[in-house]
C-alpha cells in the first residue's frame, strides 16, 4: 500500500473500541472564538450597519446623548446599560461610534442565548455575544471576558441579569465591577429609554416609538474599593442618567448632591403600585393604561374596590 492510498482509506479502529462522540458544548462552555475572525467580523458589520441600524432608526428613533464622553477613551471599555427590552442590544450597539461598534462583544446570559447550538450560533455572530453566567461570576466566562478586554474589545454588559420584570430597575451584579477592576479599564453606564414601550418582556407586540441612549462619565474603580461597592456606583450613575431622561440635566444633579435621587430599583411597595409609581419614560403606553384604570378605580363603590 503506498501512502496516496492510505491518505484515501477510512480510518480504522481497534475491535471493540467505540469511536469518542463528538462534543457539542453549550451554555458557558460554548466556543465562540469563530465569531471574532475577520471574516464573521466584516460580515457582522455589514449586518450592523447596513440592516440593523437603519431598522433601528426607522421603528425606534432613538435620539444619542453624552456621546461625548466617549470621545476621550482611547482603549477598551465596559458598558453597563439598564435592561428593559430585547431591543437594548441593539440599540446601544448602534448607538456607538464605529471604533467601538465594530470592536466590541456582548456578554449574554449562557442559560438564555446559548442553551440550542442554533441561538448560539446566531448570536455570536449577530452581535458577537459570548456566554456569561447571569446569577454568579463564572470562572470560565470570566477569563474569557477578561482576556478580550485584555487584547482590545470592548464589553457591553447588562448589570441586571436579565430585561426588567416592571419597568423598574434591578440590583446590579458585580461582574462588570470585577472585570473593570481586573483588567484596569473604565466603566461607561448607559441609560436606555423607551426601549420597552416598543418590545416589552411578555409581550409579542411590537410597537414602533421614539427611544433616548445616555452615556455618562466613565467610572474607574476607587483604591480599595471592592466590586460589591463598585456596581452599586455604576447603579447609582445609571440611575442617575434615568433620572435626567425623566426630568433635566441639572435637576438631576441637584437632587443627586442632595442624595434625593430616585430609587432606581423602584419603591418597596406592591406589584399593583409599582406599576403604578413607574417612570412615564419606561412606557408611556402602559402608564396611560395604568392612569386610567386609577381613574377609574375611584370611581367604583368601597365594597368592590380592590384592595
Amino acid at each position: 500500500m503506498n501512502g496516496r492510498s492510505f491518505l484515501l482509506r477510512t480510518p480504522t479502529r481497534p475491535k471493540g473500541a467505540d469511536p469518542l462522540p463528538l462534543e457539542h458544548r453549550l451554555g458557558v462552555d460554548y466556543e465562540t472564538s469563530w465569531a471574532r475572525r475577520y471574516p464573521v467580523r466584516l460580515a457582522r458589520a455589514m449586518l450592523l450597519d447596513d440592516i440593523a441600524r437603519p431598522i433601528v432608526r426607522l421603528g425606534a428613533s432613538p435620539t444619542v446623548y453624552g456621546r461625548e464622553h466617549l470621545d476621550p477613551l482611547e482603549g477598551p471599555i465596559i458598558l453597563t446599560a439598564n435592561h428593559s427590552s430585547h431591543l437594548d442590544t441593539t440599540l446601544l450597539l448602534s448607538s456607538l461610534p464605529a471604533r467601538f461598534r465594530h470592536h466590541a462583544v456582548v456578554g449574554a446570559a449562557a442559560d438564555y442565548f446559548f442553551d440550542r447550538h442554533w441561538k448560539a450560533a446566531l448570536w455570536a455572530f449577530a452581535l458577537g455575544a459570548i456566554p456569561m453566567e447571569r446569577v454568579k461570576v463564572n470562572r470560565r466566562s470570566a477569563q474569557i471576558a477578561a482576556d478580550l478586554v485584555e487584547k482590545g474589545w470592548s464589553l457591553v454588559m447588562f448589570p441586571e441579569g436579565g430585561r426588567s420584570p416592571d419597568g423598574w430597575g434591578q440590583e446590579f451584579k458585580g461582574g462588570a465591577a470585577y472585570l473593570a477592576k481586573r483588567c484596569g479599564v473604565p466603566v461607561v453606564p448607559v441609560h436606555l429609554k423607551g426601549t420597552r414601550a416598543i418590545a416589552a418582556k411578555g409581550s409579542s407586540r411590537v410597537r414602533p416609538g421614539e427611544t433616548e441612549v445616555r452615556f455618562g462619565d466613565a467610572l474607574w474603580p476607587a483604591e480599595g474599593e471592592d466590586a460589591r461597592r463598585f456596581a452599586l456606583r455604576i447603579e447609582q450613575a445609571v440611575a442617575l442618567l434615568a433620572d435626567e431622561a425623566e426630568t433635566d440635566w441639572w435637576s438631576a444633579r441637584l437632587r443627586a448632591a442632595k442624595g434625593e435621587t430616585t430609587a432606581f430599583r423602584g419603591p418597596p411597595v406592591s406589584p399593583w403600585r409599582r406599576a403604578w409609581m413607574l417612570p412615564s419614560s419606561a412606557d408611556p403606553a402602559a402608564r396611560r393604561s395604568e392612569e386610567r384604570t386609577l381613574h377609574e378605580a375611584k370611581a367604583w363603590p368601597k365594597e368592590v374596590a380592590p384592595k
